[in-house]
Protein backbone atom coordinates (compact mmCIF):
# COMPACT_ATOMS: atom_id res chain seq x y z
CA UNK A 1 0.00 0.00 0.00
CA UNK A 2 0.94 3.46 -0.42
CA UNK A 3 0.12 7.21 0.73
CA UNK A 4 0.26 10.29 -2.14
CA UNK A 5 2.23 13.03 -0.74
CA UNK A 6 2.39 16.72 -1.80
CA UNK A 7 5.77 16.64 -3.34
CA UNK A 8 6.99 20.71 -1.98
CA UNK A 9 5.66 19.53 1.53
CA UNK A 10 7.54 16.00 1.04
CA UNK A 11 10.57 18.34 0.08
CA UNK A 12 10.57 20.57 2.97
CA UNK A 13 10.33 17.47 5.42
CA UNK A 14 13.31 16.09 4.03
CA UNK A 15 15.20 19.49 3.84
CA UNK A 16 14.25 19.72 7.73
CA UNK A 17 15.19 16.22 9.35
CA UNK A 18 18.75 16.42 6.94
CA UNK A 19 19.21 19.61 8.73
CA UNK A 20 18.29 18.32 12.00
CA UNK A 21 20.81 15.35 11.15
CA UNK A 22 23.67 17.98 10.58
CA UNK A 23 23.57 19.61 7.43
CA UNK A 24 23.65 23.64 6.84
CA UNK A 25 20.28 24.73 5.52
CA UNK A 26 21.69 25.05 2.09
CA UNK A 27 23.02 21.76 2.13
CA UNK A 28 20.01 19.97 3.16
CA UNK A 29 18.08 21.84 0.72
CA UNK A 30 20.53 20.38 -1.80
CA UNK A 31 19.53 16.78 -0.86
CA UNK A 32 15.78 16.96 -0.51
CA UNK A 33 16.21 18.25 -4.08
CA UNK A 34 17.58 15.99 -5.40
CA UNK A 35 15.33 13.00 -4.45
CA UNK A 36 12.57 14.71 -4.62
CA UNK A 37 13.46 15.58 -8.06
CA UNK A 38 14.67 11.53 -8.50
CA UNK A 39 11.05 10.54 -7.29
CA UNK A 40 9.38 13.16 -9.52
CA UNK A 41 10.98 12.31 -12.82
CA UNK A 42 9.51 8.57 -11.77
CA UNK A 43 13.09 7.07 -10.63
CA UNK A 44 11.56 6.07 -7.32
CA UNK A 45 15.35 4.04 -6.78
CA UNK A 46 16.84 7.12 -6.14
CA UNK A 47 14.27 9.21 -4.38
CA UNK A 48 13.25 9.48 -0.56
CA UNK A 49 13.41 5.88 -0.18
CA UNK A 50 17.49 6.51 -0.03
CA UNK A 51 16.47 8.82 3.08
CA UNK A 52 16.87 6.25 5.57
CA UNK A 53 20.03 4.89 4.39
CA UNK A 54 21.86 8.58 3.97
CA UNK A 55 20.16 9.59 7.39
CA UNK A 56 21.71 6.19 9.19
CA UNK A 57 25.70 6.96 7.26
CA UNK A 58 25.67 10.47 8.82
CA UNK A 59 24.38 8.73 11.91
CA UNK A 60 27.12 6.07 12.22
CA UNK A 61 29.46 9.15 11.23
CA UNK A 62 30.48 7.05 8.06
CA UNK A 63 29.61 10.82 6.32
CA UNK A 64 30.67 13.95 7.77
CA UNK A 65 28.16 17.04 6.42
CA UNK A 66 30.39 19.46 7.76
CA UNK A 67 33.93 18.39 5.89
CA UNK A 68 35.35 21.44 3.83
CA UNK A 69 35.62 20.31 0.21
CA UNK A 70 39.28 20.84 -1.50
CA UNK A 71 39.17 22.56 -5.01
CA UNK A 72 41.99 22.41 -7.05
CA UNK A 73 41.88 24.34 -10.50
CA UNK A 74 43.92 24.14 -13.41
CA UNK A 75 42.51 25.74 -16.50
CA UNK A 76 39.58 23.97 -17.65
CA UNK A 77 40.46 20.86 -15.67
CA UNK A 78 39.23 20.68 -11.91
CA UNK A 79 39.91 18.58 -9.43
CA UNK A 80 37.21 18.59 -6.70
CA UNK A 81 38.14 16.76 -3.34
CA UNK A 82 35.00 16.16 -1.46
CA UNK A 83 36.42 14.75 1.63
CA UNK A 84 33.21 12.51 2.59
CA UNK A 85 30.57 15.06 2.61
CA UNK A 86 27.25 14.54 0.71
CA UNK A 87 27.35 13.18 -2.30
CA UNK A 88 24.29 15.80 -3.96
CA UNK A 89 26.09 18.51 -2.23
CA UNK A 90 29.52 17.23 -3.91
CA UNK A 91 27.74 16.74 -7.19
CA UNK A 92 26.47 19.90 -7.37
CA UNK A 93 29.20 22.13 -6.57
CA UNK A 94 31.54 19.88 -9.21
CA UNK A 95 28.09 20.46 -11.84
CA UNK A 96 28.53 24.28 -10.64
CA UNK A 97 32.87 24.10 -11.35
CA UNK A 98 32.10 22.81 -14.72
CA UNK A 99 29.27 25.36 -15.82
CA UNK A 100 31.82 27.95 -14.50
CA UNK A 101 34.70 26.44 -16.52
CA UNK A 102 32.93 25.62 -19.66
CA UNK A 103 31.52 29.15 -20.28
CA UNK A 104 34.67 30.79 -19.35
CA UNK A 105 36.97 27.96 -21.38
CA UNK A 106 34.10 26.77 -24.15
CA UNK A 107 34.89 23.50 -22.31
CA UNK A 108 35.04 22.02 -18.44
CA UNK A 109 36.12 18.88 -17.00
CA UNK A 110 36.00 18.55 -13.06
CA UNK A 111 36.99 14.93 -11.44
CA UNK A 112 35.59 14.11 -7.79
CA UNK A 113 36.94 12.12 -5.52
CA UNK A 114 36.03 11.18 -1.67
CA UNK A 115 32.03 11.23 -2.78
CA UNK A 116 29.35 9.17 -1.73
CA UNK A 117 26.09 7.87 -3.81
CA UNK A 118 24.80 11.38 -5.74
CA UNK A 119 21.46 10.04 -6.82
CA UNK A 120 20.66 10.81 -10.16
CA UNK A 121 23.03 11.91 -12.87
CA UNK A 122 19.96 13.82 -14.34
CA UNK A 123 19.47 16.39 -11.64
CA UNK A 124 22.66 18.01 -12.38
CA UNK A 125 21.83 17.64 -16.28
CA UNK A 126 18.84 19.69 -15.47
CA UNK A 127 20.56 22.48 -14.05
CA UNK A 128 23.26 22.66 -17.07
CA UNK A 129 20.75 22.51 -19.56
CA UNK A 130 18.79 25.53 -18.00
CA UNK A 131 22.18 27.34 -18.72
CA UNK A 132 22.45 26.18 -22.10
CA UNK A 133 25.00 23.93 -21.82
CA UNK A 134 25.68 20.20 -22.70
CA UNK A 135 27.12 17.87 -20.54
CA UNK A 136 27.94 14.72 -19.45
CA UNK A 137 28.20 13.29 -15.85
CA UNK A 138 29.34 9.96 -14.93
CA UNK A 139 29.52 8.20 -11.45
CA UNK A 140 31.43 4.99 -10.47
CA UNK A 141 29.53 2.50 -7.49
CA UNK A 142 30.04 0.18 -5.31
CA UNK A 143 30.39 -3.32 -7.01
CA UNK A 144 27.16 -4.92 -7.93
CA UNK A 145 27.66 -6.31 -11.33
CA UNK A 146 30.06 -9.07 -12.39
CA UNK A 147 32.64 -8.92 -15.04
CA UNK A 148 31.52 -10.82 -18.58
CA UNK A 149 32.03 -14.37 -17.82
CA UNK A 150 32.23 -13.69 -14.16
CA UNK A 151 29.93 -14.74 -10.96
CA UNK A 152 30.57 -12.25 -8.66
CA UNK A 153 30.34 -8.40 -8.36
CA UNK A 154 33.30 -6.47 -9.18
CA UNK A 155 32.48 -3.37 -10.74
CA UNK A 156 29.50 -1.16 -10.13
CA UNK A 157 26.48 -0.27 -12.38
CA UNK A 158 28.24 3.06 -13.21
CA UNK A 159 26.02 5.44 -14.70
CA UNK A 160 26.48 7.42 -18.50
CA UNK A 161 24.96 10.14 -19.20
CA UNK A 162 24.14 13.23 -21.21
CA UNK A 163 21.68 16.08 -21.17
CA UNK A 164 21.23 18.68 -23.92
CA UNK A 165 18.92 21.94 -24.42
CA UNK A 166 16.06 21.99 -26.76
CA UNK A 167 13.49 24.30 -28.59
CA UNK A 168 10.23 23.08 -28.52
CA UNK A 169 10.90 19.83 -26.87
CA UNK A 170 11.50 18.43 -23.65
CA UNK A 171 14.96 18.02 -22.60
CA UNK A 172 17.14 15.79 -24.25
CA UNK A 173 18.05 13.22 -20.70
CA UNK A 174 19.72 10.32 -21.34
CA UNK A 175 20.60 8.68 -17.62
CA UNK A 176 21.07 5.21 -17.52
CA UNK A 177 23.15 2.23 -15.24
CA UNK A 178 25.53 0.21 -17.41
CA UNK A 179 23.67 -2.45 -16.03
CA UNK A 180 20.44 -4.44 -17.52
CA UNK A 181 18.39 -2.36 -14.96
CA UNK A 182 19.80 0.34 -11.62
CA UNK A 183 20.08 -1.81 -8.42
CA UNK A 184 17.56 0.48 -6.71
CA UNK A 185 14.57 -1.07 -8.90
CA UNK A 186 15.62 -4.58 -7.40
CA UNK A 187 15.73 -2.81 -4.13
CA UNK A 188 12.56 -1.56 -4.34
CA UNK A 189 11.16 -4.73 -5.97
CA UNK A 190 12.04 -6.30 -2.50
CA UNK A 191 10.83 -3.48 -0.58
CA UNK A 192 7.00 -4.51 -2.21
CA UNK A 193 7.74 -8.38 -1.94
CA UNK A 194 7.74 -8.75 -5.75
CA UNK A 195 9.72 -10.36 -8.03
CA UNK A 196 12.27 -9.28 -10.77
CA UNK A 197 12.13 -9.66 -14.40
CA UNK A 198 14.33 -12.72 -15.83
CA UNK A 199 18.24 -11.48 -17.02
CA UNK A 200 17.86 -8.74 -14.40
CA UNK A 201 20.29 -10.61 -12.12
CA UNK A 202 22.40 -14.02 -10.69
CA UNK A 203 22.08 -14.89 -7.82
CA UNK A 204 25.32 -15.39 -5.44
CA UNK A 205 26.18 -18.64 -7.15
CA UNK A 206 26.32 -17.04 -10.52
CA UNK A 207 22.52 -18.62 -11.97
CA UNK A 208 19.66 -16.12 -13.54
CA UNK A 209 17.24 -15.44 -10.68
CA UNK A 210 13.88 -13.91 -10.31
CA UNK A 211 13.99 -13.55 -6.17
CA UNK A 212 14.84 -9.41 -5.41
CA UNK A 213 16.34 -11.05 -2.47
CA UNK A 214 18.36 -13.81 -3.87
CA UNK A 215 19.26 -11.31 -6.75
CA UNK A 216 20.62 -8.49 -3.47
CA UNK A 217 23.04 -11.24 -2.67
CA UNK A 218 24.35 -11.92 -6.43
CA UNK A 219 25.11 -9.84 -8.85
CA UNK A 220 23.09 -7.41 -11.29
CA UNK A 221 23.99 -7.70 -15.10
CA UNK A 222 25.52 -5.49 -17.25
CA UNK A 223 23.13 -4.53 -20.13
CA UNK A 224 23.83 -5.68 -23.51
CA UNK A 225 26.53 -8.37 -22.63
CA UNK A 226 30.14 -7.26 -22.78
CA UNK A 227 29.45 -3.71 -24.45
CA UNK A 228 27.56 -2.89 -20.92
CA UNK A 229 30.64 -3.88 -18.85
CA UNK A 230 33.16 -1.97 -20.92
CA UNK A 231 31.14 0.60 -20.85
CA UNK A 232 31.25 0.21 -16.97
CA UNK A 233 35.01 -0.32 -17.06
CA UNK A 234 35.22 3.24 -18.79
CA UNK A 235 33.57 5.24 -16.16
CA UNK A 236 35.05 3.62 -13.93
CA UNK A 237 38.64 4.34 -15.54
CA UNK A 238 37.03 8.15 -15.95
CA UNK A 239 35.57 8.73 -12.10
CA UNK A 240 37.99 6.23 -10.02
CA UNK A 241 41.26 5.55 -11.56
CA UNK A 242 41.75 9.09 -13.13
CA UNK A 243 40.48 11.19 -9.97
CA UNK A 244 42.32 9.07 -7.03
CA UNK A 245 39.11 7.78 -6.11
CA UNK A 246 38.12 3.98 -5.43
CA UNK A 247 37.07 2.04 -8.23
CA UNK A 248 36.12 -1.37 -9.02
CA UNK A 249 35.84 -3.17 -5.69
CA UNK A 250 37.46 -0.35 -3.59
CA UNK A 251 34.30 1.52 -3.62
CA UNK A 252 32.23 1.01 -0.82
CA UNK A 253 29.14 -0.39 -0.17
CA UNK A 254 26.86 2.05 1.28
CA UNK A 255 24.44 -0.69 2.95
CA UNK A 256 27.13 -3.02 4.02
CA UNK A 257 30.19 -1.04 4.88
CA UNK A 258 30.23 0.22 8.13
CA UNK A 259 33.60 0.65 8.63
CA UNK A 260 35.15 3.07 6.00
CA UNK A 261 33.91 5.92 3.70
CA UNK A 262 32.20 4.85 0.30
CA UNK A 263 34.71 7.02 -2.08
CA UNK A 264 32.80 7.24 -4.95
CA UNK A 265 34.15 9.34 -7.82
CA UNK A 266 32.60 11.47 -10.76
CA UNK A 267 33.62 12.76 -13.80
CA UNK A 268 31.38 16.02 -15.19
CA UNK A 269 32.31 17.74 -18.98
CA UNK A 270 31.02 20.50 -19.71
CA UNK A 271 30.40 21.78 -23.52
CA UNK A 272 29.40 25.48 -24.76
CA UNK A 273 27.34 25.05 -27.50
CA UNK A 274 27.65 28.66 -28.94
CA UNK A 275 31.54 28.30 -29.21
CA UNK A 276 30.00 25.72 -31.79
CA UNK A 277 26.76 28.04 -33.29
CA UNK A 278 24.31 30.39 -31.76
CA UNK A 279 22.34 28.67 -28.89
CA UNK A 280 19.21 29.04 -31.21
CA UNK A 281 20.45 27.60 -34.00
CA UNK A 282 21.48 24.74 -32.19
CA UNK A 283 18.00 24.49 -30.96
CA UNK A 284 15.93 24.18 -34.27
CA UNK A 285 18.23 21.67 -35.65
CA UNK A 286 17.79 19.52 -32.63
CA UNK A 287 14.10 19.89 -32.60
CA UNK A 288 14.23 19.02 -36.58
CA UNK A 289 16.56 16.36 -35.30
CA UNK A 290 13.80 14.68 -32.59
CA UNK A 291 11.07 16.01 -35.37
CA UNK A 292 11.81 13.62 -37.84
CA UNK A 293 12.50 10.84 -35.32
CA UNK A 294 9.31 10.40 -34.09
CA UNK A 295 7.40 10.67 -37.37
CA UNK A 296 8.75 8.34 -38.25
CA UNK A 297 6.72 4.68 -39.11
CA UNK A 298 5.79 3.05 -36.03
CA UNK A 299 5.45 -0.44 -35.43
CA UNK A 300 2.22 -2.27 -35.25
CA UNK A 301 0.72 -1.01 -31.61
CA UNK A 302 3.57 1.34 -31.01
CA UNK A 303 1.72 4.52 -30.46
CA UNK A 304 4.46 6.83 -29.69
CA UNK A 305 8.13 7.06 -30.60
CA UNK A 306 9.74 8.12 -27.48
CA UNK A 307 12.92 10.45 -26.94
CA UNK A 308 15.66 9.94 -23.85
CA UNK A 309 13.81 11.87 -21.41
CA UNK A 310 10.62 12.10 -22.10
CA UNK A 311 8.41 9.77 -20.05
CA UNK A 312 10.43 11.27 -17.10
CA UNK A 313 9.12 15.31 -17.70
CA UNK A 314 6.40 13.49 -18.34
CA UNK A 315 6.20 11.68 -14.95
CA UNK A 316 7.04 15.22 -13.73
CA UNK A 317 4.25 17.14 -14.79
CA UNK A 318 2.33 14.44 -13.79
CA UNK A 319 3.52 14.27 -10.14
CA UNK A 320 3.57 17.94 -9.92
CA UNK A 321 -0.25 17.77 -10.01
CA UNK A 322 -0.83 14.63 -8.54
CA UNK A 323 1.37 14.19 -5.63
CA UNK A 324 4.48 11.66 -4.83
CA UNK A 325 3.41 8.13 -3.45
CA UNK A 326 5.51 6.40 -0.33
CA UNK A 327 5.30 2.81 0.42
CA UNK A 328 4.83 2.25 3.79
CA UNK A 329 7.92 0.99 4.76
CA UNK A 330 9.96 4.21 3.30
CA UNK A 331 7.15 6.45 5.49
CA UNK A 332 7.69 4.04 7.98
CA UNK A 333 11.23 5.31 8.04
CA UNK A 334 10.82 8.60 7.86
CA UNK A 335 8.68 8.72 10.86
CA UNK A 336 11.10 6.37 12.26
CA UNK A 337 13.97 9.07 12.03
CA UNK A 338 11.84 11.62 12.10
CA UNK A 339 11.44 11.04 15.77
CA UNK A 340 15.16 10.85 16.48
CA UNK A 341 15.65 14.57 14.92
CA UNK A 342 12.19 15.57 16.09
CA UNK A 343 10.58 16.10 12.77
CA UNK A 344 7.12 15.10 12.65
CA UNK A 345 5.94 13.59 9.89
CA UNK A 346 1.92 13.90 10.25
CA UNK A 347 2.71 17.63 10.76
CA UNK A 348 4.94 18.50 8.14
CA UNK A 349 3.10 16.67 5.57
CA UNK A 350 -0.69 16.74 4.22
CA UNK A 351 -2.13 13.82 2.29
CA UNK A 352 -3.66 14.30 -0.77
CA UNK A 353 -7.10 12.57 -1.46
Amino acid sequence: MTRRFDWVKLENFCEEIFHKAGLSRKDAKTVAESLIEANLRGVDSHGVVRSYIYLRRIHEKMINPNNEMVVEVDGTVTLLDGKNQMGSVIGKKAMELALAATKEHGTGIVGVKGSNHFGTCAYYLEEAIKEDIVMFVFSNASQTMPPTGGIRPFIGTNPFSFGAPTGNHPPFILDMATSEVARGKIINAFNKGESIPEGWALDKDGNHTTDASKALEGSVLPMAGPKGYALSMLIDILSGVLTGSGFGKYVNNMYENWVNPQNVGHFFIGIDISKFMPVDVFKKRIDKYLDEIKAEPKKRGIKEILIPGEIEYRSKQKRRKMGIELPLKVEKELKEWGKIHDVDLEKALKERQ
